[in-house]
């Protein structure tokens, strides 16, 4: 047995070196959950095991406890390489531990009412076993190149190799272009050290954009004639119905389908793409960049506005005479946010008061919160021009199961919005977590066809209905790298109102032209521009 130990302490120590360089190292395997290796080596790795050569050199042979803490600090470090890029690759932007975690339970709740019992069991499983399987993964691999370092060469030979390694490190930084991708992964702890001073810049109120003024509105909305102002954020609805050729084509008759039902009530439609300060989530982000006028990409520079009283669209047009209202069918707490934007009422979950029956997380589908808008708002004809304010929740990640839709509308009021039958067909399509395009698709092609039916309900008014994806879907769906470019389609039948957009670049039809017009904090005043006169013009 004396002749092969050698031989097993070397094999040992080489798989060690390979398990804890590859634990650092690893990248996402787009569109899943999973990782891979493709030989990259971690300068993180490379200092850590230099320092404990220059351990041995000094001290001998560490304690046990050492190699116990050093493999605590590398699990910690795993795991968070893990965060990093499955959070880039799946949500196609980086985590923020500090906003982000306030929505971990809400999200651990969402997906709980989607997923079956026994894959709850193996995530809460999985939760707490791969922590310890990853730590004691790296604690035996330390243990093998630990036993390595007893031997004097090979300790200088790891040492060596480790500095040729950092001094890599340091030369490709040092000469790599602006936009290049990096040949060797950055370290970890640099997230870490991102993530803290996140922290510490929201804490001690540094940081943060310069806000402005936020743009001024028109004198009147004479383009529009008193005419309701409905906005519409449709959640996750992305460029990439447009760019991916399957999704285009799933959806191509049922945007000819609302291009008609546009034309039959004689609404015409213009669209293009702006530019949405979020990706894949943070719909909110969206919102009051439309809403204000004011770029906001970030949750501080979202506190930092929220806490001043500023001028909004909903307050613009208050002014101008319209009732303000926001319908909130995924609202389930209180939102401070109405305040600020100043609604004249605000329509929750328990106000909305649907009956029928849920559809995931969400419980309300966006069929019945238009619905319920035309009933409790727009069906009186004696009453003031309404602007309505109503971000969608029904196409929502993980985007299954989606409602049916149901084409008669007052069904919709009623205890029993839909057949048994239907309700049992859409809840026999759970999420294909490994394959989330289909039931996207078909969230979108459901959304599209409410808003279509919505178009041929009885008006007392005419209607400006306005369409804006809030957000691309997640990575996972839309791809690694995709633009944050959405989609914006304006419904009305006021053509020069139409007219001017048109000549601001919007596209005539469902079809826009790809590139994206502006940004969406530049959306608002370009619609209202449109919609009336500047003071002087």
């Amino acid at each position: 047995m004396s002749n092969q130990e050698p031989r097993f302490s070397w094999a040992a120590a080489a798989a060690g070196l390979v398990v804890l360089d590859v634990s650092l190292s690893f990248s996402s395997l787009w569109p899943t959950p999973g990782i891979k290796w493709t030989g990259q080596l971690s300068v993180e790795c490379a200092l850590l095991l230099a320092g404990l050569a220059l351990l041995w050199h000094l001290r001998g042979q560490p304690p046990a406890w050492v190699l116990r803490l050093l493999a605590a600090v590398w699990t910690v470090l795993a795991l968070g390489r893990y965060a990093a890029v499955t959070s880039t690759a799946l949500f196609g932007r980086d985590i923020n531990l500090y906003w982000d975690s306030r929505h971990f339970g809400a999200v651990a709740a969402m997906l709980a009412r989607v997923a079956s019992p026994l894959a709850l069991a193996g995530v809460v499983l999985a939760a707490v076993a791969v922590p310890l399987a990853v730590y004691a993964l790296l604690r035996w691999a330390l243990g093998g190149v630990n036993q390595a370092l007893a031997r004097e060469g090979a300790r200088r030979a790891l040492a060596g190799a480790c500095l040729v390694v950092v001094a890599l490190f340091a030369a490709e930084r040092l000469t790599m272009q602006p936009d290049a991708t990096p040949i060797m992964p950055s370290p970890i702890a640099s997230t870490y050290l991102r993530q803290a001073g996140m922290v510490a810049d929201i804490l001690l109120g540094r940081g943060g954009q310069s806000l402005g003024d936020g743009p001024a509105l028109p004198s009147d909305l004479s383009a529009i004639g008193g005419a309701d102002v409905l906005l519409v954020f449709v959640e996750s609805y992305g460029a990439i119905t447009y760019d991916r050729p399957a999704f285009a084509t799933a959806l191509e008759s049922r945007r000819a389908r609302f291009e008609e039902q546009a034309h039959a009530t004689g609404l015409d439609v213009v669209s293009g793409f702006v530019v949405s300060p979020t990706f894949g989530g943070s719909s909110w982000l969206a919102h009051v960049s439309f809403l204000t006028g004011v770029e906001v990409k970030d949750e501080s520079t979202n506190v930092r506005l929220m806490a001043q009283k500023r001028r909004t669209l909903v307050t613009a047009l208050d002014a101008r005479g319209y009732r303000t209202v926001a319908v909130m069918p995924g609202l389930q707490e209180y939102w401070p946010e109405g305040a600020f934007y100043g609604f004249d009422h605000i329509y929750d979950t328990q106000q909305l008061a649907y009956k029928g029956p849920s559809f995931g997380w969400w419980p309300i589908p966006d069929q019945f919160a238009l619905a319920q808008l035309d009933h409790l708002e727009l069906a009186s004809t004696d009453r003031a021009p309404v602007f309505a304010f109503l971000p969608t929740t029904s196409t929502h990640t993980p985007f299954s199961p989606t409602p049916p839709y149901q084409p008669s509308w007052p069904r919709m009021l009623t205890a029993k919005p839909y057949d048994d039958a239907e309700y049992q067909r859409a809840w026999a399509q759970p999420p294909d977590w490994l394959n989330l395009g289909p039931s996207y698709v078909h969230s979108i092609d459901y959304a599209l066809a409410t808003f279509g039916g919505f178009l041929g309900l009885p008006r007392s008014r005419d209607v400006v209905l306005v369409l804006i994806g809030d957000h691309q879907p997640p990575a996972v769906v839309s791809g690694q790298g995709a633009p944050w470019d959405v989609p914006v389609h304006v419904v009305s039948s006021r053509g020069a109102f139409l007219d001017a957009l048109v000549a601001q670049g919007f596209t005539r039809g469902m079809h826009p032209k790809r590139e994206p017009l502006m940004k969406m904090n530049e959306l608002m005043p370009a619609l209202t521009t449109a919609m009336g006169t500047r003071p002087g013009s």
